[in-house]
């Protein structure tokens, strides 16, 4: 058999090479390719969707049925590039300098690589699990699922109900102070995606009057974005504090138990160098809702009577979107209209399961340096859709960076999207095993 890690460099690269930006998405021909190449190792992919351009692949390996299912997942869809920020075309999959270069390559088209080396791995090895192996590469995660994740669950959930699954956020190296962190995500936020509108009086652009509605809205986004939201206690984000806290020296090691205390967060926040990182706690401790798009207007001399903001919100688990409402209004008042266009719930599972426990014992059988930690991620995953079926969902990709000052956070809907070549053949090796020891032993 060929070598795990040069099958999913293989992969990998040729998913990267077909355009599923979103919008509009045109995920079809990348599941497509995945189902050729998942019939040849003789499965039976299923290609599936609310359209011919948005189709998802699902896939089964099937078992004793002696357990419920584990599902793999993967979304095939990616964030829009700026061309010209980018170092090497987005859409090449070039591999240099140790890293395959594309858009995609982190979120998430790695994933589905990886499946793509371990269902047809373990079909050829004649391997017959406990439980059925589904993989499902699904559309529109990035615009919120519609068309993949979520639509899978409203018509078809039979073909992806499973008792766990695995998807993103987690399993990438951290480095802090020495050590490697691989965050394990257990939680994430919920998202609600608001429009603000502030009213006032219309007229003639070369006649200044109060009460306009662009600089009413303008004030109240630049009070937005400039407010850190209260903050509030949540056991997930708790345990991780711990966790994280054991691995480092004095004072981080008593510092970051203690960030639930505001003072404490605030004193420690201002005094991280790295600023990313600060963002990300800021984010782990409060609701966060961030002004993304503003409309007014239609005519340089015409005063509108109307001027409209959109915010990208996020609430913590025990939070809702009503309580980010109340929050967002106690800082830029009561006079402006806040009106709900989406709202999905924050997503928390309970980490100790038989499915920690092997990814635990994994990683520290690839890495006994690493240190797993369950976490809360910011953003949505496709967990908010299969969560819906009782599926209990951790976010764990592995990968492993070397230590030569490139961070996933910095790549992930960045510029110069990477990943290393090394890294992503030893989480191949990683998932593989997982894989193997829940679904088998």
């Amino acid at each position: 058999m060929s070598d795990f890690g040069d099958d999913a460099v293989k992969h990998l690269q040729e998913l990267l090479r077909i355009d599923t930006t979103n919008p509009p998405g045109n995920e079809t021909p990348a599941a497509e390719y995945l189902a050729a190449h998942f019939s040849a190792a003789g499965l039976q992919p299923m290609l599936i969707g609310e359209t011919p351009e948005r189709k998802n692949i699902v896939v089964r390996l099937k078992g004793t049925g002696e357990k419920p299912p584990l599902l793999l997942s993967a979304h095939l869809d990616v964030v829009p590039v700026e061309p010209e920020s980018w170092t090497r075309p987005a859409f090449a999959g070039d591999v240099h300098e140790g890293y395959i270069w594309g858009r995609g390559a982190i979120d998430m088209k790695h994933m589905a690589a990886m499946c793509a080396v371990i269902l047809p791995r373990l079909k050829a090895e004649g391997v017959t699990p406990r439980r059925d192996i589904i993989f499902a590469g699904v559309a529109d995660e990035e615009a919120g699922c519609d068309h993949g994740s979520r639509w899978l669950v409203e018509h078809h959930p039979d073909l992806v109900r499973a008792e766990f699954a695995i998807g993103e956020l987690g399993g990438f190296s951290v480095r802090m102070n020495g050590r490697i962190i691989y965050p394990v995500m257990v939680a994430e936020k919920g998202t609600v995606w608001m429009k603000l509108r502030a009213t006032g009086r219309p007229g003639h652009g070369s006649v200044p009057r109060e009460n306009n509605a662009v600089a009413r809205i303008g004030a109240a986004v630049a009070k937005l974005a400039g407010t850190r939201l209260p903050q509030h206690r949540t056991q997930v984000v708790d345990r991780y504090l711990r966790e994280i806290a054991k691995t480092q020296p004095f004072p981080n090691s008593a510092l970051l138990p203690r960030l639930h205390n505001k003072r404490i967060a605030n004193f420690v926040l201002r005094r991280v160098p790295d600023k990313g990182v600060a963002a990300a706690l800021a984010a782990a401790l409060s609701n966060t809702a961030v002004p993304t798009m503003l409309r007014a207007g239609n005519k340089v001399n015409v005063i509108p009577g109307e001027a409209e903001a959109y915010v990208d919100g996020r609430s913590l688990p025990g939070q809702t979107a009503a309580d980010l409402v109340r929050e967002i209004k106690d800082v830029i008042g009561h006079d402006i209209a806040i009106d709900v266009e989406r709202d999905m719930p924050p997503v928390e599972i309970d980490p100790q399961s038989p499915l920690w426990d092997t990814i635990v014992a994994t990683l520290k059988k690839h890495d006994p340096e690493g240190v797993p930690v369950p976490y809360l991620a910011p953003g949505f995953t496709d967990a908010k859709s299969w969560s819906r079926l009782g599926t209990r969902c951790y976010g764990f990709t592995p990968l492993r960076f070397p230590d030569d000052g490139v961070k996933f956070a910095d790549l992930f809907h960045g510029h110069d999207e990477r990943i290393p070549v090394e890294g992503l053949k030893w989480g191949t090796r990683v998932l593989y095993d997982i894989v193997r020891a829940f679904t088998c032993g």
